[in-house]
This record gives C-alpha cells, sequence and structure tokens, in this order.
C-alpha cells in the first residue's frame, strides 16, 4: 500500500501505539496466501456479500483496500469499475490469477500498496471497501483517513471488520491473546469506540452498524463523507 503523509484530526495523543508493523503483516499474509480462501473464505462470506451490496448501492468507481487473493472481485457486478490494493505481493499474485481466469475485465488494476499511504489523489473514488482489514494495519486511525482522503465528497467507506469488546471477559481474553495475534498479522481489541472517535474528529459519519457472523465478533460499518 504507497508514499502520501497525511496529517489527522484526531491528536496524536488519542491514538494507542502500534503494535502492528508494516513488513510483519506483509510476511504474514504472504504465508497466509497459499491457504487463505480455504481458510477464511466461508467464514468471512456473509460479510464480503453485505459489504459488496452496499458498495453497489452506493454505485460508481470502488476501490478495495485489502483486496488480498481477490476472492471478493467476481461477486460485483460486471459493471462496477474496481481497482483493488493490498500489502502482500503473495495475495495480489492470487488474485492477478483470479482475475485473468474469470476475465474480470471491470478490475481496472491490482497494486501492492500500505493502507496507510495509498498513492491516488484526493477524491478518486465513489465508495473505498475495506474488508477485515483495518484491525490488521500498524495504525488504523492513519488508514482510516486515507481512505476518506481517495474518497469523493459524497462518497462512502464500507468496512468489515473485526469489533472488540468493551470489557468483560471477553474484553480480557482478547487482551490475553492480543501477543499471538498480532504476530499472525491482526488485533483482537479494537473497540467500536475507536471508529466512533475518528468519525467525530473527522466529520464522517457513521450511517449502519451491523453485527455479522461468526457470533457478533464482526460487524459491517458504513461510514460518509460529507458531500460537499
Amino acid at each position: 500500500m504507497s508514499p502520501h503523509s497525511n496529517s489527522h484530526a484526531a491528536s496524536a495523543d488519542a491514538l494507542p501505539g502500534r503494535d502492528l508493523d508494516t513488513d510483519a503483516v506483509a510476511r504474514a499474509y504472504g504465508r497466509w496466501a497459499p491457504v487463505y480462501d480455504m481458510v477464511f473464505g466461508r467464514v468471512f462470506a456473509r460479510g464480503r456479500s453485505l459489504a459488496i451490496e452496499a458498495a453497489e448501492r452506493a454505485g460508481g468507481r470502488v476501490l478495495e483496500v485489502g483486496v488480498g487473493t481477490g476472492i471478493s472481485l467476481p461477486a460485483y457486478r460486471r459493471s462496477t469499475r474496481l481497482f483493488g490494493v493490498d500489502i502482500s505481493e503473495p495475495m495480489l499474485a492470487k488474485a492477478r490469477e483470479r482475475v485473468r481466469a474469470l476475465r474480470l475485465q471491470n478490475v481496472e488494476g491490482l497494486a501492492v500498496m500500505d493502507a496507510e499511504h495509498l498513492d491516488f489523489p484526493d477524491g478518486a473514488f465513489d465508495v473505498v471497501v475495506a474488508q477485515y482489514v483495518v484491525t490488521a494495519v500498524p495504525n488504523p486511525e492513519a488508514a482510516l483517513t486515507e481512505f476518506a482522503r481517495v474518497l469523493r465528497p459524497g462518497g462512502e467507506i464500507v468496512i468489515t471488520t473485526r469489533i472488540g469488546a468493551e470489557g468483560g471477559l471477553r474484553g480480557a481474553l482478547e487482551k490475553t491473546f492480543s501477543p499471538i495475534a498480532n504476530r499472525l498479522g491482526w488485533r483482537t481489541e479494537f473497540s467500536f469506540a475507536r471508529y466512533a472517535r475518528w468519525a467525530e474528529a473527522n466529520g464522517i459519519a457513521i450511517v449502519e452498524r451491523r453485527p455479522l457472523p461468526p457470533l457478533g465478533h464482526f460487524g459491517l460499518l458504513r461510514m460518509a463523507k460529507p458531500a460537499a
């Protein structure tokens, strides 16, 4: 994901420390590439379907951040213009194979890019889709700010994401297992409150939140950028 440095509306002291490393995440997902579809394809199928439906309701040109092996690309209508980016070259190699095999001519391009530094001009897309990505980047707020930057006024950010517990037993377990999850390339701790704080600080409206399987530990969020 590539070079663009942004300031954030949220203050630096409000952001949790970076507990993931970009290179480590890229290596982790490179290891997942050969088995990703088999391991996660069915588990995340419902979330993918709902994210694509939401993106197509909004309409226009779609950027999918964290496109991975391209498992979601064939599910979009062939009239939907798509561009996919991912931090992992092995994942993108699988995506390119899929695009060629299925002749997905609506896919404008696939590129290695850092979600925190997207190499696109401001307002280049009508919709930004990020499926199970935000909790797997070193600085999630920086990634969200980049999504908003490359989104046109009036466009939507559609996210499927792990929603961490605010406390209790589940929260304690997530904290305990956080170091192991980090080595695998994602976070267990990431509450809805972090999304809400970022959205409020950046003038973005959260227009939908719904739980996703398995067990409601994941959620679909739709965020709207002001029209003018």
